[in-house]
């Protein structure tokens, strides 16, 4: 098979397209031929040398994929021919990759494999940080950082589909539109306003409820300063810095909750759960189109480097794809 491989660690140019083995499924996996596959800024960090793959996990970059079911272990649930997306632990740049049966999730009706490979790496992550370990309740304000990312065009139209009220920050005057068309009920230009202040006039002072944060750093102090009594801040990235300082009487006056997660060192249990919700609680509202994937470009393959260089511009509003295959339309 074709893959996306690594000459060394390092920048967008150490990525080339080889040719090695295809992988076989064991067990519960399933072999998917691959059409389109998300990128992803653990991606970006993995190519660089900073976020090496799990123990047992394909060394080929790629976390998320859409394709064709075309071969099962003797334990896998689901058939040869079905279209699925999957969340795969490594090896979605590639035109072949093994994901368990349970992380696997049929590709919403009505959409295409391109649009269906931008779904569970987001999907995934926003679930089980926003609602499950945030606990968003309908009624509460929100506030999501980066909110025209892919974790955050996500963020904001689950949040709004479940009746939150959503602020989200974003760096240009392009991105604050996207996020308000998504039901954004404010969007921030955070490199011309001070989103604190900005929280605080918005909420009459109160704060919000809930921080979902993709950046760290210096953000840190300044999400707590956001935060009503009992809010929660909950911490999915850490661009600027996983090293931060805060004043801990603010947590402890104020009764917050510090949390977050990473996805892909979880095992294969919680994926299996998470999936499970997604495919009850939001996969009807994919189908019925209240919750849709910005697909921002779409490159092939064989411009993986350009993938890269567009993702790490950060001019992008919601996924990046590879297109593997010649994507077969809507379902």
């Amino acid at each position: 098979m074709r893959y996306v491989a690594i000459s060394a660690p390092g920048g967008p140019e150490v990525l080339r397209v080889a040719e090695g083995p295809q992988p076989s499924p064991q067990g519960s996996e399933v072999l998917i031929a691959v059409h389109a596959a998300g990128v992803n800024r653990p991606d970006l960090l993995q190519r660089a040398g900073k976020y090496p793959p799990p123990e047992g996990a394909s060394p080929i970059l790629g976390l998320e994929v859409a394709g064709v079911i075309v071969a099962c272990g003797p334990a896998a649930a689901r058939a040869v021919g079905d279209r699925v997306c999957a969340l795969v632990p490594g090896g979605g740049y590639a035109e072949f990759c093994v994901a368990p049966d349970v992380q696997c999730l049929p590709a919403p009706a009505g959409h295409s494999l391109v649009e269906a490979a931008g779904m569970p790496e987001t999907f995934f992550t926003v679930w089980a940080n926003l609602f499950q370990l945030g606990r968003l309740q309908a009624g509460e304000r929100v506030l999501v950082h980066g909110g025209a990312s892919g974790i955050g065009t996500t963020a904001i139209q689950l949040a709004t589909a479940f009746g939150a009220e959503v602020f989200a920050t974003a760096g240009s005057p392009e991105k604050c539109a996207a996020c308000l068309s998504l039901g954004a009920k404010a969007a921030i230009n955070y490199r011309t306003s001070a989103f604190v202040d900005e929280v605080q006039r918005l909420t009459a002072g109160r704060g919000v409820d809930v921080v979902l944060d993709i950046v760290g750093g210096g953000y840190t102090a300044l999400n707590l300063r956001c935060l009503a009594t009992g809010g929660r801040l909950v911490q999915v990235g850490v661009q600027e810095g996983a090293e931060v300082t805060f004043n801990w009487m603010r947590v402890m006056q104020k009764r917050l909750t510090l949390t977050g997660s990473t996805m892909r060192p979880r095992p294969v249990a919680d994926k299996a759960r998470i999936a499970r919700e997604l495919q009850a609680q939001v996969w009807p509202l994919l189908e019925s189109r209240r919750v849709r994937v910005l697909v921002d470009r779409v490159f092939p393959l064989d411009e993986v480097r350009q993938a890269h260089e567009h993702l790490e511009r950060g001019q992008h509003v919601g996924k990046v794809i590879l297109q593997v295959r010649p994507d077969e339309g809507p379902a």
